[in-house]
């Protein structure tokens, strides 16, 4: 018989999801990375689910260093800060507040000189939240190529090359505007691998991608684009490459640090992890199926590894809405209704999976929680979750089960925290 039962392993995974959140808390994690202060100006820009914090946790690091500066954060996740503004604005779609961020910090790093240091404080987000649209695009058309790019089905490494190609301050070419000063980046991950120049696009990060590829990108997945958008492609000017830009990249904290804090909480629970990775991509019902056959296979036969024990990973699924219509719900959500639909109840496993910023999709939950109930208490609320996986509804699903994650804003943001506990 097993030790474990709903409640204590709901806790167990709340704590381990929370330890993996807290151990990329900016004001732990920056304050070690920092360079030393200018001969000259310091002034300090940023965008990203983050970056408020960032800066607070900067402005405490150095409460004697002339700092100004704008940084752009989500709505709702702005902190005090004394000397350096904070500007909230849109996320996932860019509205007029990311396009006047992007403005200002452009501004602000105009007419530096080499004694000068730029700190760029970049997260996950930033790519929606700090929008300058190429020459002869406006505001709408990039918020049309959001649009189309979250309803695709691309990966974020290709939404992240279509959006460097349509901006004024992406892929390096923010760095390039703050010449000839210094630019220190300072990079929360929450992308696969923790490529520099996937983080928000990658604006002070020379960028591999081509225009090439972009127009492939726009081919495959026969993007709906505006007509001003396909007149920017096929001009195709490039962003700074190697060798353009000169970086100082410093990765304060990441997936797989995260991951590693929850290995860590795990132990401390009684628990074997087993991290399968912390960059895995796909369609979310696509991995929720494969993981439930991971975590079925560990709890019959011990393979791969035998229980008690979680599996964590990382990473960013996609979910393709497509051009049907649509419920509510988010990477994780999507994945959690899958995953629990392929289990079908079974005995002795639990799961939880959110985004570490608090916020799954567009909604008010960082994720959920599968429990081998979780499919009935769905059903006696009346709602099918078969149904709801095929309409993208899961965030219904799971607010009818009583089974969603809320923790607010978190201020952070290293990507999804996925972890199954096998008693």
């Amino acid at each position: 018989m097993s030790a474990w039962n709903d409640h204590s392993a709901k806790d167990a995974l709340n704590r381990i999801f929370m330890a993996a959140v807290a151990s990329a808390d900016p004001a732990k994690a920056l304050q070690h990375h920092l360079p030393s202060p200018p001969k000259g100006r310091c002034v300090v820009v940023g965008a990203g689910k983050a970056s408020a914090a960032m800066a607070a946790a900067l402005e405490a690091a150095w409460p004697h260093v002339d700092l100004s500066g704008v940084v752009v954060t989500r709505y709702g996740h702005a902190v005090p800060t004394a000397r350096i503004e904070i500007i909230e604005a849109s996320h996932p779609v860019p509205d007029d507040k990311s396009a006047e961020a992007a403005k200002r910090i452009l501004a602000a790093v105009e007419g530096l000189t080499a004694d000068d240091m730029v700190i760029a404080l970049i997260s996950g987000g930033g790519s929606a939240l700090m929008v300058a649209p190429a020459e002869g695009m406006t505001l709408a058309d990039k918020m049309a190529v959001n649009r189309a790019l979250l309803a695709s089905g691309a990966t974020i490494s290709e939404m992240n090359a279509v959006r460097k190609h349509l901006s004024r301050i992406k892929g390096g070419r923010l760095a390039l505007a703050a010449k000839p000063a210094r630019v220190v980046s300072l990079l929360i991950s929450d992308v696969p691998g923790d490529d520099p120049s996937e983080i928000a696009s990658g604006p002070t990060v020379a960028d591999p991608s081509h225009i090439e590829s972009v127009r492939e990108i726009v081919s495959r997945y026969a993007l709906d684009l505006p007509e001003n958008v396909r007149k920017v492609l096929e001009k195709g000017e490039e962003t700074p490459k190697a060798g353009d830009i000169e970086e100082d990249i410093r990765l304060i904290a990441a997936p797989s640090l995260a991951l590693q804090a929850a290995a860590d909480e795990a132990v401390k629970l009684g628990l074997t992890p087993l991290i399968l990775g912390d960059s895995l991509e796909g369609e979310s019902k696509d991995v929720g199926a494969v993981m439930a056959g991971i975590a079925l296979s560990a709890s019959r036969k011990g393979l791969p590894v035998k229980g008690p024990a979680v599996l964590l990973s990382g990473g960013e699924t996609t979910v393709t809405i497509g051009k049907g219509p649509a419920g509510k719900g988010g990477r994780n959500t999507e994945f959690l209704l899958s995953l629990a639909l392929t289990l079908k109840g079974a005995d002795g496993i639990w799961a939880i999976a959110g985004d570490s910023d608090g916020i799954d999709g567009v909604e008010d939950a960082a994720g959920a929680a599968v429990t081998p109930d979780t499919l009935a208490r769905m059903r006696e609320a009346g709602v099918d979750p078969r149904q709801s996986l095929v309409s993208h509804d899961s965030y219904t699903a799971f607010r009818a089960a009583g089974d969603l994650v809320v923790t607010g804003p978190t201020l952070t943001n290293v990507n999804d925290i996925r972890a199954i506990l096998i008693g």
